[in-house]
C-alpha cells in the first residue's frame, strides 16, 4: 500500500510518502509528485520517515521527479530516509544527485 501526503508551507513543498514504492505505486508517486510541482513551483522535501520500502522502479520515481523539477531550477531533498533505502541510494551513488538528510 502507498499513499503519499503532500503539504505546502514557506518556501517548501513537503512530500510525505508512506508506505512502499515499488512497482505498483511508482506510478501514483510521479503522478501525484508532479502534479502538486506543478501547482506550487517550489523545492521540494521529501519525509521519508514513513516510506519502509524502495526498489529500482521506486529509485527511478526519485530521480524522474529530480529531472522534472530541475527543469525549472528547483531542487528535490530526502530526509529521514530508513537505513536500508539509504543503503539503496548509496549503492546506486544516487546520494551524488540528491541531497539526503538524516535517517529514520
Amino acid at each position: 500500500m502507498f499513499t503519499l501526503k503532500i503539504k505546502e508551507e514557506g518556501d517548501h513543498l513537503y512530500l510525505i510518502p508512506c508506505g512502499e514504492m515499488d512497482m505498483y505505486y511508482t506510478a501514483q508517486f510521479k503522478d501525484e509528485a508532479t502534479a502538486a510541482y506543478d501547482a506550487h513551483k517550489k523545492n521540494i522535501l521529501v519525509d521519508c520517515t514513513d516510506l519502509n520500502y524502495v526498489d529500482s522502479t521506486g529509485l527511478g520515481g526519485f530521480i524522474y521527479l529530480l529531472n522534472y523539477v530541475k527543469e525549472n531550477g528547483h531542487q528535490v531533498q530526502l530526509k529521514h530516509l530508513d537505513p536500508n533505502v539509504k543503503k539503496l541510494f548509496t549503492i546506486t551513488k544516487l546520494d551524488k544527485l540528491f541531497h539526503i538528510e538524516g535517517e529514520a
